[in-house]
């Protein structure tokens, strides 16, 4: 019987091309077609109705019930020309993934008739049933009850499954006692924290500016593999990743598929999706190679956070769905092959006022000067002052495989911003008053006093070692898993970014109620702060080993696995911080430590389980099959009275695949009582850490032993589907 590997591979060779788009429409005559945008809605609602809606949607006017009716009608209206029968509140809860329960519009009246409806109530709230989602122990499971609520700052869309369309609704999901047990709640408390803190800041230089947003540029990699091939490997459909694997006589070291042609059936999909995301609004700009063999990356024009993140959340289920129209399979895992880079997910973060200055853009007068560098400045307090709690925000069993990796940040949280720039503060900080020599036409003068050196515009390289990088008008925050949602580090850097403004401003209030000019004093706490945080900024290779120690002597946290890195989040610190900006509650804060704690743990777990699975019923079955072939040849050159030097090799290779299946089958009854005795434990902390630190070390151990016999064991006897295969074939 044929293996489903080599059937995968037979089919490689005679299926058909993909589907694609037909022709090459236009970005901008399908761009957000299937968008309830307020163009849209200007077409469907009265006056009154479109500007509620457009009030709360920039501002976040509250919707009278009334006009929520209107909106509703309006929404339905519009959705019923695209040919639209059901909708659906789509969130995002801590699963890591979206959900959605969808309803008709479909009702019968007490008189039996018929009628399509929606409205307002519909609209505003829906029940979702929450026992089966995470909560953390906020709720117990028989306490069914939790809410939707439409957040109309991010537009109603239409998704299209098959032929079926569905009106999405995004919305927060809390719990019956208004606990959030999503990403969205907390993200929109962040973001109005940061802009409260942020407009406060900004008077001091502009009193005209009422809002500042926090916006968001991701960078998404994914690695595109045969659904075929993915199909034949148990543990890629378990887990996304592969647990074992033999490194291919070629991988990345040519350096030849960044940047290179992208492969036609690839390219096909990429079409495909990108056509999906434009009609929902997604504005994809750059596609390209990444580094490792099959490894790609998308990204977008830069949006507010909010809608970014939505978008973000959307795009990788329209990526994973529109996959399987061309018989491929999207990997969304930060590791999902050993021996070559991993994915991440880089969040390109700056802030913007509602006067249309990027506040984290070198300006050209003195004035936006001194006002990039306040905000500059706190940026990099906030880093330091709260690094632990950047590092929780990207910890997952995932990106432990990758951090620090030779690929991606180190687990260490360092910022990085250039050398010129590192000049500015140390000048700023130690010598005061003094000038740079004018470099190019492109130099800045800031005359505040003669209080501040000459600042050189975008004169930052790129640092990919780094965590946290300064990259000319945004910082990128690297270290972001591929399958994150990216709320969950927005969420912790626009808090700490709204804890770091409001000090700021109440020292300098501080300096000019006793009398220092408004500039004096600004540069007074900028002076302070630089002087403060200073230790987090390195220019260096995040990698080396020197990085290690060096971080060590500055007392920056290097927090190296999950269960540990989650620490911070519990914290007292923790806790009145999230408080005071009326993100977290203590009890909301500690659900989402033990909900990542459950997450991490069942992770492991899962991958155990299929490691073990391997092991018994498709490695040892094809080590055992080899075998049997070589003993019969050896018995049977013995037969015939050949000499022993004759069959020296066969009995050689015998012997190393009895050595390395005996291994592999006690190395997995070893790890298996780890797990039974991890599993016997009743504090989800101490489990966690058993299955990092007793559980987890195996995975490695057996892996070696696998690879192994891989390479020993008859290719036509091995069912694994091989890097080679999987990353080549195409």
């Amino acid at each position: 019987m044929q293996s489903l590997r080599f059937k995968a591979i037979d089919n490689l060779t005679t299926s058909e091309p993909g589907v694609n788009v037909e022709g090459a429409p236009k970005i901008t005559g399908i761009f957000g077609e299937n968008v309830f945008t307020l163009k849209t809605a200007r077409e469907f609602l009265s006056d009154e109705a479109y500007k509620s809606l457009a009030a709360s949607t920039k501002t976040g006017h509250k919707i009278e019930r009334n006009l929520a009716n209107q909106i509703a009608a309006g929404m339905r209206q519009w959705a019923e020309t695209k040919g639209v029968t059901h909708f659906t509140h789509w969130f995002q809860p801590l699963t890591g993934t979206s959900a959605e329960k969808h309803d008709s519009f479909f009702t019968l009246k007490s008189d039996g008739t018929a009628l399509d409806t929606f409205d307002g109530d519909a609209l505003v709230q829906q029940e979702p049933d929450a026992s089966s989602f995470p909560s953390g122990g906020l709720r117990a499971t028989f306490e069914a009850r939790g809410y939707t609520a439409w957040d109309p700052t991010s537009p109603a869309f239409i998704m299209h499954i098959g032929q079926g369309l569905t009106l999405c609704i995004p919305t927060i999901f809390v719990s019956y006692t208004g606990e959030s047990l999503d990403y969205k709640a907390p993200l929109i408390k962040s973001i109005e924290s940061l802009n409260k803190a942020a407009v406060d800041v900004c008077h001091y230089f502009d009193r005209n500016v009422s809002k500042v947003y926090a916006t968001l540029g991701w960078e998404q990699e994914y690695f595109v593999v045969d659904e075929g091939l993915a199909n034949a490997r148990p543990d890629i459909v378990m887990t996304g990743r592969t647990v074992f694997g033999h490194t291919p006589a070629k991988g990345q070291q040519m350096e030849d598929h960044y940047f290179g042609s992208i492969p036609e059936r690839v390219y096909a999909f990429m079409r495909d999706f990108e056509y999906e995301s434009y009609r929902l609004g997604i504005p994809l700009r750059t596609r390209h190679n990444e580094v490792a063999p099959s490894q790609f990356e998308c990204a977008p024009i830069f949006e507010e956070l909010n809608l970014a993140v939505d978008h973000n959340t959307l795009l990788m289920d329209v990526m994973s769905r529109v996959a399987k129209r061309h018989q491929l399979k999207v990997l969304l895992h930060e590791k999902p092959f050993a021996g070559i880079n991993g994915s991440g997910k880089h969040n390109n973060w700056s802030l913007a006022t509602d006067t249309g200055v990027n506040l984290l853009a070198p300006g050209k007068t003195p004035k936006t000067n001194l006002m990039f560098l306040a905000f500059f400045v706190n940026t990099i307090k906030a880093v330091y002052d709260h690094a632990d709690l950047l590092r929780a925000a990207i910890a997952s069993a995932g990106n432990d495989h990758r951090l620090g990796a030779n690929e991606a940040p180190p687990a260490i949280i360092s910022a990085y911003i250039g050398q010129y720039l590192y000049k500015v503060l140390d000048e700023v900080e130690s010598r005061v008053g003094d000038k740079f020599d004018e470099q190019d036409e492109v130099m800045l003068k800031l005359d505040i006093h003669k209080s501040i050196p000459e600042l050189l515009l975008d004169n930052t390289d790129r640092n990919r070692t780094s965590p946290f990088a300064f990259t000319g008008n945004k910082f990128e925050f690297r270290a972001v898993g591929s399958n994150a949602n990216c709320a969950n580090g927005m969420i912790i850097l626009n808090t700490i970014m709204a804890e770091t403004l409001s000090n700021f401003k109440k020292e300098v209030d501080s300096l000019i109620e006793k009398g220092d000019k408004k500039e004096v004093a600004i540069m007074q706490v900028i002076k302070k702060y630089i002087k403060d945080s200073k230790k987090v900024l390195f220019e260096g290779d995040g990698y080396s080993e020197e990085w290690q120690k060096e971080a060590a002597k500055r007392g920056l946290p290097n927090l190296k696995t999950t269960p540990v890195a989650l620490d911070p989040l519990i914290t007292k610190k923790a806790k009145d911080l999230f408080e005071k900006h009326n993100v977290y509650s203590h009890s909301e804060l500690e659900a989402r430590h033990e909900i990542e704690l459950e997450k991490y743990v069942k992770t492991v777990q899962i991958e155990g389980r299929v490691i073990g699975d391997l092991a018994g019923n498709h490695i040892i079955p094809a080590a055992i099959r080899y075998q049997n072939v070589l003993i019969a040849n050896i018995k049977g050159l013995k037969d015939i009275g050949v000499k022993a030097e004759a069959y020296a090799a066969q009995l050689e290779i015998l012997n190393a695949i009895s050595e390395h299946l005996n291994k592999v089958k006690s190395l997995a009854e070893d790890m298996t009582e780890a797990r039974k005795a991890a599993n016997a434990l009743t504090d989800t902390r101490e489990k966690a850490i058993a299955y990092c630190d007793k559980v987890k070390p195996f995975f490695d151990e057996i892996r070696y032993h696998v690879d192994k016999l891989e390479l020993l064991v008859d290719d036509t006897e091995w069912e694994l589907p091989k890097y080679r295969e999987l990353l080549f074939l195409r």
